[in-house]
């Protein structure tokens, strides 16, 4: 009898040396690639672990089945390594699904200034990274439910009322559902991407995460707005991004009348020309309103992005603002209050100085007046002059 188990025990130990041998020779293998190529150390880096194990776990397996020398046991030594092959093998395949997904990342880099396409291939592959990842997690869980026997036994009356299951589970997870596939559509639609810069609830800031259920802003005070992926698709919101970065903005001045536009037009132009924010497309100066005592000015400005944009404006305002301080005072605004004094000299009167009402009318003050009155009164009786008598039309 201990002869068997010392048989056990040499097959267990040539299947931990046959496997640590096997993965160090794949190892050393995939190291060579790694002279003339990129991949294969990001594949080393991924998938070492889980390969060492699956491959350890089914020399084991294989030396169990074939030298355990208690044959009572072998069932549920049977069942155990069957789980535990599954989770490795689960492990090893979401290693493989990192090490893709790291692929893809790695070509497209979102820190360069033109990112548009890498930012739509980051975020579709994080979101289909997630999906994988989720289906192998359901997938290993089911196997290893299927190994149990009264699992399976039930198999059936579980598919037979599959359909009031179902049914029962949308309408319990409706706002989860929603929110996944409100998420799927947001990546796949093109609509909004990991770095696309947006305003929502007016708060502005970057897209940091995009799951299946939220989507993550980075604002641009470092908070963080959290919100549900269905937001996106039932709410209208600004993405700054969705073409290209580069941004126009404005400055408005409100200024005096006797401020000089073509001088604050050069001006302007010395000032962009001058500063590092500008991209050198727009600058442009424009007096659209003047009314109310004040000449409205607008600057117009181009940048890169936005927040670039943003300091070009502040930069471009505190400029302006600075030279008509220094160079036309007369041109800041000015509120302006008209003071006017009432009353004669002497011998004369307030009443003398005041107006005297017209008295000519369209049917009253004059006799032809009041003969287009008699068109509409005809024998209403018109009260005539000072004599107190009547006249009749």
């Amino acid at each position: 009898m201990w002869q068997d188990w010392l048989n056990f025990a040499i097959a267990l130990a040539i299947a931990v040396v046959g496997a640590v041998a096997l993965a160090l020779i794949v190892t050393g293998v995939m190291r060579l690639f790694v002279r003339k190529r990129q991949w294969p150390a990001s594949l080393i880096t991924r998938a070492r672990r889980p390969f060492r194990a699956f491959v350890l776990v089914i020399g084991l397996w294989i030396a169990i089945a074939v030298t355990f020398p208690d044959p009572s046991w072998k069932p549920g030594l049977n069942q155990a390594m069957t789980i535990v092959t599954i989770i490795v093998g689960a492990w090893l395949v979401g290693a493989m699904v990192l090490f893709l997904s790291d692929l893809a990342l790695g070509r497209y880099r979102i820190d360069v200034p033109d990112n548009r396409v890498a930012r739509r291939i980051r975020t579709q592959t994080l979101i289909l990274r997630r999906l994988a990842i989720a289906i192998i997690v359901v997938l290993a869980a089911g196997a290893i439910l299927l190994t149990f026997p009264e699992v399976r036994a039930v198999g059936a009356s579980v598919l037979a009322s599959a359909g009031i299951a179902s049914v029962i589970a949308g309408l319990a997870a409706q706002s989860v559902l929603a929110n996944m596939f409100a998420g799927i559509q947001l990546v796949f639609s093109e609509a909004l991407r990991v770095d696309d810069v947006v305003v929502v609830e007016g708060e502005w800031g970057r897209v940091g995460e995009i799951t299946l259920s939220y989507v993550v802003l980075d604002l641009w005070d470092e908070r963080r707005l959290v919100l549900p992926c269905t937001y996106f698709t039932t709410t209208p919101f600004e993405n700054w991004t969705r073409q290209g970065s580069a941004l126009l903005g404005a400055v408005e001045l409100d200024v005096d009348w006797r401020v000089s536009p073509s001088k604050m037009r050069d001006q302007l132009a010395r000032v962009v020309a001058d500063s590092d924010l500008w991209d050198g497309r727009t600058a442009v100066l424009q007096v659209t309103d003047a009314v109310a005592g004040y000449v409205r000015v607008r600057i117009l400005v181009s940048a890169v992005d936005a927040p670039t944009l943003f300091d070009l404006r502040c930069a471009v305002r505190e400029a302006m603002v600075t030279w008509m301080q220094r160079t036309m005072p007369a041109a800041l605004p000015t509120q302006r209050v008209l003071l006017t004094e009432t009353g004669g000299g002497e011998g004369e009167t307030a009443e003398a100085d005041e107006p005297r009402p017209d008295t000519g009318g369209l049917f009253t003050g004059s006799a032809d007046a009041v003969e287009r009155a008699s068109a509409f009164t005809q024998a209403i009786p018109v009260v005539g002059g000072g004599d107190g008598g009547e006249r009749r039309s």
